[in-house]
């Protein structure tokens, strides 16, 4: 007999939630809908969309539309996005998480500011991913990105420095990344830095490596592109070496199962909840 569970904090943070939602409501309205980039990191979930008739498209393609629906992701975009759709007469159904919005406000108010010059806006995040292109995008692209600690040396430390972070960053780095920013910043010279890490992801850290840690077998469910389950995915492995990265179910090697095991299925914020159900039910039916 096996025991098998599925994490209860696991699956869509609220803002992928909410943008799902809002792309179902206006699908339900029958005329087609776009979508600039995948709505989440995760193959199967857009693959259901598409079936309901959910059309993703990526920026080049969407420069071509006029007078069509398109559904902005809750990763955000940049204001360039906003004045194309504009100039083509684009419908936008903007799903930008409300956090990343909050952020992308306060980068622009202070790139905006009347003291802005010789300031460095620092945003610790990803290079190239969807959230911080939005983030860069709000000061014309001049903030500077670092992907890491490692990556300390890119800043100027005689010039003020704005830090900011991209939503879904490990909290342990950034606080790293601050301490190193205030040990080196030269006498005299401004540091301010905020939090915009999402503690609803964040929080995540803690409650995977303890459910990870509290099984004999782990399964954590995510696409390959999602960001976010990198990290998770890491902390599985760290709790429990026991543990593996599957986009479904047609990936669990049933080998692995022994008669008596606690298995745990667990997933990023990109996984939804059918997807950890029906592998708990492949497993559950290959057993009975």
């Amino acid at each position: 007999m096996i025991n098998v569970e599925i994490d209860e904090h696991s699956g869509f943070c609220f803002g992928v939630t909410t943008a799902i939602r809002k792309a179902e409501e206006e699908l339900q309205r029958g005329a087609p809908l776009y979508c600039l980039g995948d709505i989440v990191h995760n193959g199967m979930e857009c693959d259901r969309l598409h079936r309901l008739g959910l059309i993703t498209i990526n920026h080049d393609e969407c420069a071509q539309l006029h007078d069509v629906r398109v559904l902005l992701r809750a990763h955000g975009e940049p204001p360039e996005t906003y004045a194309m759709a504009k100039a083509n007469s684009i419908d936008i159904i903007d799903a930008t998480c409300p956090v990343v919005l909050n952020i992308q406000k306060r980068i622009k108010r202070e790139y905006d500011s009347a003291s802005s010059l010789g300031k460095q806006i620092i945003i610790y995040g990803q290079k190239g991913h969807a959230e911080v292109l939005g983030l860069v995008g709000q000061t014309d692209g001049m903030a500077i990105v670092i992907e890491s600690i490692k990556e300390i040396d890119r800043i100027d430390f005689k010039r003020d420095i704005y830090l900011y972070s991209q939503t879904t960053k490990s909290l342990d780095e950034f606080q790293l990344i601050v301490e190193t920013i205030k040990q080196r910043i030269a006498p005299g010279v401004e540091f301010h830095y905020y939090d915009t890490i999402c503690r609803q992801v964040s929080n995540r850290l803690s409650n995977i490596r303890a459910f990870a840690a509290s099984h004999d077998l782990v399964f954590f469910v995510c696409g390959k592109k999602s960001s976010n389950g990198k990290v998770l995915y890491q902390e599985c492995l760290k709790a429990n070496p026991n543990s593996y990265h599957i986009e479904g179910s047609h990936e669990i090697d049933f080998t692995l199962i022994r008669s008596g095991q606690s298995i745990g299925i667990c997933g990023a914020t990109s996984t939804p909840k059918w997807l950890m159900e029906e592998c708990k039910q492949a497993i559950l039916e290959l057993k009975a």
